[in-house]
């Protein structure tokens, strides 16, 4: 597995593992622990050593998975978990908190949940619209100094909430949806980070499991998945947005892989500085996203994929929590 390196020095698997669904959101999700640190330990056979989670998911249970999962490899691996979303200053309700008490509790339940001394990436999850980004980049930057968290992210914020928080302290990675099927990061995101010099990091490289190929209609999913809430999966959307897939697909064929494998192979053509994480559950799907880092594709493969249309529909059912 290639490795590149992050903003301010990490060193990261040029494949990261999304843990999320492990835990939350997603269809067998906090159904099967044992199968999960399955996967977590093939992962870092593979050569993966970047780990995202957050104290959401669950919440706090896949925290606690990885924690125990990766507990013998700790210095091999770079965990990296997200705060923001939970307000500890209140009950530990689901609201967004980024001020510096609330960053202190999150760091704190994370560290024990992880059991580790230190967290080497630690995200804003979301931006609170309450504080400004300054005082919550203070609070954070004080953490650094303590050794309590090595390196601080942002995710889904806005490009001058990004220059904000950068004038602080320098962000060493920015996690933002980008896909062939959210390619919004391209306008404004992109050229930015990277004139500060900070990594990118793509969650949902696979259109949440729709570039996959294997999904055609919500009946496939769970009742609690959120995906049958997500505008892009709902009827004739969903049936417009296939297309996409269909194009993939006709590239996978030519190069003899599947559609997740073309659909990764295009994102980390993009640049040197992205780092996907793939989410997966189960070993199968893990090797077959970890091949990609093998696959190269042509130019005019490359082209073709640029050529796909935007898919149908926002991203999210409510768009107010991000990008800002």
């Amino acid at each position: 597995m290639k490795t590149i390196t992050l903003g301010s020095g990490l060193d990261v698997s040029r494949l990261g593992l999304g843990c999320m669904g492990m835990s939350a959101f997603y269809t067998g999700s906090g159904k099967d622990d044992a199968g999960a640190t399955t996967t977590l330990h093939r992962a870092l056979e593979l050569g993966v050593t970047f780990f995202d989670t957050a104290e959401m998911y669950g919440p706090y249970a896949n925290e606690e998975l990885v924690g125990r999962a990766l507990k013998s490899r700790r210095d091999d691996v770079v965990i990296a978990t997200k705060f923001g979303t939970i307000r500890h200053t209140a009950g530990d309700s689901m609201d967004l908190d980024g001020s510096a008490e609330n960053v202190r509790l999150s760091v704190e339940g994370s560290l024990r949940r992880l059991d580790t001394d230190y967290i080497d990436l630690y995200y804003q999850h979301r931006m609170d619209p309450s504080v400004p980004v300054e005082d919550t980049m203070g609070a954070l930057a004080e953490l650094v100094e303590e050794g309590k968290i090595r390196h601080i992210g942002l995710s889904e914020a806005a490009p001058d909430t990004i220059r904000r928080a950068n004038a602080v302290h320098q962000v060493t990675a920015l996690q933002t949806e980008y896909s062939l099927w959210s390619r919004d990061p391209e306008r404004e995101i992109l050229p930015l980070v990277r004139e500060l010099g900070i990594g990118f990091i793509p969650y949902s490289p696979l259109g949440r499991g729709f570039l996959t190929g294997t999904i055609r209609s919500v009946d496939q999913l769970d009742a609690s998945d959120f995906r049958r809430n997500n505008p892009r999966f709902a009827g004739e959307n969903l049936q417009a947005n296939i297309r996409i897939v269909e194009h993939v697909d006709e590239v996978a064929r030519q190069v003899g892989a599947t559609p997740g494998q073309v659909a990764l192979a295009w994102l980390l053509a993009q640049g040197d500085d992205i780092a996907p994480i793939p989410g997966t559950k189960q070993v199968r799907y893990l090797e077959e996203n970890v091949a990609a880092d093998g696959l190269i594709l042509s130019q005019e493969q490359l082209a073709q994929l640029d050529a796909v249309a935007a898919p149908v529909g926002e991203r999210y059912e409510d768009m107010t929590g991000v990008d800002r």
